[in-house]
């Protein structure tokens, strides 16, 4: 039979109302008291029954995390910080995958089962800056992850994606390529991450005083390791020479490297590569590939934070915040010096 609350307090030899404290991790309890409890939980796998627990208190311990897309390796990542952060402050996740799709993303941010959580962590990508009266009216606590909402009615947790980008192509100057591809360019985005890559690429060459060529600005529409090949295959095709590469996401990176080295091309002697994210696989690539660290850890530790402050109440007379993470550079094997 599955085990009650009943069961735990019996075999912690506590009250009910002890093991509900407990569980909703009310400060006043003597550590003693609270291990016992968490002993039995942990003996009888004990799971709270979320809808009751929601009925008597108003909340659910249950979080929504809305994300454009698992099989981007950013995403799936992210998610998986996400998880593991909210199961140690005793929350559990319900992930759901908007496609970037904006009619998906409003349906998901109003549909019922938004009705089943305590908050929401929305990496937005259909929404834009017009929608920001629509996301005021949302009451269900929100942190907005991601570039599209800009000045919204929500706290907001992102990278410095113009300055990422920006130390990325400084880089690749630093090592003595001129070359430099801006490879991911998508007009389709806006103001998402691919123009703000694009700024930083521009302010690098700009301080470095070199003329940017439109040639090197490449278009790469949805980023995963297929378009990326296939942007770089019509690149070679069409002979434009370059001995750089600023990748602005891993996924595409990879895909790049592939059809380079098919294609006879060094990595780095005649082409040096640096991606955006630091995804794992990058680790394991042969070569290892150079990438910007956007710090994905602080982005789920502030947001998850600021959410938890909305959820409770701490923060309700607070004006909507913004966080910008702090990056690094990190430079592997794709980016060796000549």
């Amino acid at each position: 039979m599955t085990p009650t609350i009943h069961d735990v307090a019996r075999l912690a030899e506590v009250s009910i109302k002890t093991v509900s404290n407990v569980l909703n991790d009310y400060p006043h309890i003597r550590p003693t008291t609270r291990q016992r409890v968490l002993d039995a939980i942990s003996a009888l796998d004990y799971t709270p029954n979320l809808t009751a627990r929601g009925l008597r208190s108003g909340r659910t311990g249950l979080v929504s995390l809305i994300i454009p897309d698992l099989r981007n390796a950013y995403f799936a990542e992210l998610a998986d910080i996400v998880v593991r952060a909210a199961e140690a402050q005793g929350l559990s996740v319900m992930i759901a995958q908007s496609n970037g799709n904006r009619e998906r993303e409003l349906s998901l941010l109003t549909g019922p089962r938004m009705q089943m959580v305590d908050g929401i962590l929305f990496s937005a990508l259909g929404l834009s800056a017009a929608d920001n009266d629509l996301l005021a009216r949302i009451k269900t606590p929100m942190v907005l992850l991601g570039e599209r909402i800009l000045d919204g009615p929500k706290d907001h947790v992102t990278m410095r994606n113009v300055e990422g980008a920006q130390a990325a192509t400084e880089h690749l100057l630093s090592i003595g390529r001129r070359r430099i591809l801006a490879f991911g360019a998508d007009p389709e985005q806006g103001l998402g991450s691919a123009r703000l890559r694009l700024d930083g690429y521009r302010r690098a060459l700009a301080g470095a005083g070199v003329d940017e060529d439109p040639e090197l600005v490449v278009q790469v529409v949805g980023w995963y390791r297929s378009t990326g090949a296939e942007s770089m295959r019509r690149l070679l095709e069409r002979g434009v020479a370059f001995d750089g590469v600023v990748a602005f996401n891993d996924l595409i990176a990879l895909g790049a490297m592939r059809v380079l080295q098919e294609a006879g091309r060094n990595i780095p002697s005649d082409v040096a590569v640096i991606g955006f994210d630091d995804v794992d696989e990058t680790r394991y690539t042969l070569p290892t590939l150079s990438t910007i660290d956007p710090g994905r850890e602080e982005i789920v530790e502030v947001a998850l934070r600021w959410l938890t402050e909305r959820i409770t109440g701490s923060a309700a007379d607070l004006p909507p915040r913004d966080h910008l993470t702090a990056f690094r550079v990190l430079q592997r094997e794709s980016t060796t010096p000549r």
